[in-house]
């Protein structure tokens, strides 16, 4: 080791020096002679300061000083012999090793029924030695070749995010004739090469985009993030692959694999010398899901040839909409569907300036935001099942309950009258009838009631439904919606005056009917709707199906059901709402129920349209579950700007229970709809 040797060259000269010192100075004569009388002599004023003196203290101090450091460099020497040798190895064997990390494959992502939704592909990639960066004629016909400035070559081999010693990735996705040419003319290219790596391949295009999200590189948030976290998952490098939205990112630590290592031989400027003992990479697990491909497929391109259809036909601005299918029995997402819609495949090796830009345009209407489950709005005649039901349990409403429908309501006094969407009049109606119709005038009357009675009970009754809170689905961005309430208007509108700010009475009758202030997503009126079908219960929602085992066919993790929330609600409050919905699909029009009679299945729903502010049209809503005397799923629709529910969001929810049960919509028939 240099340190020894300069230890023991040291300790070599000082003992050299004193045997010197010894020979031309240890010798001399002494400083005091006697007289002949024999009389010892004595030092005028009782010191010896001659200089003869000083010197041989001076060099007796040196000798001391000698042997000191001569003993601490001997200690320090032994220590590091015995008692530290096994460290200097171990820093002197890094010092000459390096490792070279490699990026595992993902886990794909797979359908119900196995089909491939999220798979990998071989890469050609072209790699360049760190060395490369200087050498400016290299990098030259480099870019040349690749088509590419040669500044942004030099650029991607100074990227040492993958380690020191690891190649740098100057282009992916080359063509063969760039791989033959680096190949046939290697002392044009030294330091380059070509390599097939893994990246992500979405085969279904845009195909539940929303729900399968996408990969991009780990940001200094993200990265931040994982050092802090001490949950023992993967643990993750700058430049690293991971998801950034949907499954991608909400099972990241299951899709993500376990890099290799690759331990390499350096010399004193970190040049590659050899390669030493290494580990291959483990690729990620792969995870399979609730969703049925061909039933996303139907829901999607129902949505996209409606939305399109109402576009032309009705010039309406018309350009965003969701659907989701779950099953009641268990939570499991069949489909679902967001518009306008995206590719993945277009995040894969980095997202273009001029992609992103076409994405964030306000034209674009954010094609990334899963309408599903982020997108909030008034539920409109849809919540009419929940305000029937807090009427009934608060006493202010009963079975036999009748309201007279004019067309116009005057229940506040004529200065704050409002109109029922059939301004002609629905004449005597009751609860039920009155979901069946969906009469504004029934629930004004309900919404009233509850004002008089100072009393919250359709805020809790909501609440309690599962509405302002989220569902907990296993995706990311969902959304809570709100339940507005007299302490919400009096701190959410602060800036106007008192009486304002006040619950007023036609704050209730707009709840009741779903109209106002109160937004919720598609995903929990599906929720609603699935718990009304099954008497109460509703199971939360999920995408995951199984985690596959890497070995065999068996799986490691299996989802386990589990109950959302179960509603305790008399039975006979229960049939008349469920009796309700039967009424809407076959009795509110017949070009409504003449979509659904050709059907076997007997069918259970509710239409809905909600006005909003600043809105060309109203947003239309359907939902509706299926068979309706043993119910198995639940389908809601949701159509930004699409008018009424039954003539927009209606045909996408018959759409995706034609797929369900291969029974496809043979009716022409068009309905003119209600709110």
């Amino acid at each position: 080791m240099n340190l020894t040797l300069l230890i023991v060259a040291v300790v070599g000269v000082l003992a050299v020096a004193l045997v010197v010192i010894f020979i031309v100075f240890g010798r001399g004569e002494g400083r005091f002679t006697f007289d002949i009388g024999g009389a010892a002599p004595r030092a005028e004023g009782g010191s010896d300061t001659s200089a003869d003196t000083g010197f041989k203290e001076r060099l007796t101090g040196l000798g001391i000083a000698a042997v000191g450091v001569i003993g601490v460099l001997m200690a320090r020497l032994w220590s590091m012999q015995l008692v530290s040798s096994d460290e200097y190895n171990r820093q002197a064997e890094t010092n000459r090793t390096r490792t070279i990390t490699k990026n595992a494959p993902r886990g794909r992502i797979l359908d119900r029924n196995g089909v491939e939704l999220v798979t990998n592909r071989s890469s050609l990639t072209v790699t360049a030695d760190s060395d490369v960066a200087d050498n400016t004629f290299e990098c030259q016909v480099l870019a040349n070749l690749i088509g590419m400035p040669a500044a942004a070559v030099r650029r991607n081999i100074q990227n040492a995010s993958e380690g020191a010693q690891s190649m740098r990735v100057v282009a992916s996705d080359v063509s063969r004739r760039v791989v033959a040419v680096i190949e046939e003319r290697p002392y044009l290219f030294d330091g380059v090469s070509v390599e097939e790596r893994a990246v992500r391949l979405y085969p279904q295009g845009s195909l539940a985009a929303h729900v399968l999200g996408y990969v991009g590189t780990i940001t200094s948030e993200q990265l931040e993030a994982d050092s802090s976290s001490n949950d023992g998952s993967v643990s993750y490098q700058s430049g690293d692959t991971v998801g950034q939205a949907g499954v991608e990112y909400q099972y990241e630590s299951v899709l993500q694999g376990v890099r290799g290592e690759q331990n390499v031989y350096v010399d004193a400027d970190g040049n590659v010398l050899d390669y030493a003992n290494g580990i291959e990479p483990q690729a990620g697990s792969d995870v399979q899901l609730t969703i049925d491909a061909n039933v996303q497929k139907a829901a999607e391109e129902s949505l996209a040839s409606t939305i399109a259809e109402l576009q032309e036909s009705l010039t309406y601005d018309c350009k965003c909409g969701s659907v989701l299918c779950m099953d009641v029995t268990n939570g499991d997402i069949i489909a679902m569907a967001s518009l306008p819609t995206y590719s993945p495949n277009t995040f894969v090796g980095g997202i273009s300036a001029d992609d992103w830009e076409a994405m964030s345009g306000e034209e674009a209407k954010n094609p990334l935001l899963n309408r599903a489950i982020s997108g909030q709005y008034p539920s409109a005649s849809t919540i009419k099942p929940l305000t029937a039901l807090a009427a009934l349990n608060e006493g202010l409403a009963t079975a036999q309950s009748s309201y007279m429908c004019t067309g116009y309501w005057t229940g506040f006094g004529k200065d704050y009258g409002q109109y029922c969407w059939n301004h002609d009049g629905h004449g005597a109606m009751t609860i039920q009838t009155g979901i069946t119709f969906s009469c504004d005038v029934v629930f004004y009357e309900i919404g009233k009631a509850f004002y008089l009675a100072d009393s919250e009970g359709m805020q809790e009754t909501f609440r309690t439904w599962g509405l302002g809170s989220k569902e907990g689905i296993d995706l990311p961005s969902e959304l809570e919606g709100r339940v507005p309430d007299k302490d919400w208007k009096w701190n959410y509108f602060t800036w106007a005056a008192d009486d304002a700010r006040t619950w007023q009475g036609g704050d209730n009758t707009n709840l009741a009917i779903g109209q106002g202030d109160l937004l919720v997503t598609p995903l929990q009126m599906a929720c609603v709707y699935a718990a009304i079908a099954n008497g109460g219960t509703c199971y939360k929602p999920h995408v995951l199906k199984s985690v596959l085992s890497q070995s065999g066919t068996g799986t490691v993790i299996e989802h386990k059901n589990e109950e959302l929330r179960t509603v305790k609600e008399d039975e006979s409050y229960l049939d008349i709402i469920k009796q309700g919905l039967i009424g809407v699909i076959y009795e509110e029009s017949a070009a409504q129920a003449s979509h659904f009679t050709n059907m076997k299945e007997k069918v259970a729903g509710k239409t809905g349209t909600a006005e909003i502010a600043n809105a060309s049209e109203p947003t239309g809503w359907f939902i509706a579950y299926v068979p309706a005397d043993n119910p198995k799923y639940v389908v809601a629709s949701c159509i930004e700007n699409g008018g009424f529910g039954t003539s927009s969001a209606m045909y996408v929810v018959r759409d995706v229970m034609g797929a369900l049960y291969n029974e496809p919509d043979t009716s022409t028939e068009v309905s003119d709809g209600d709110r």
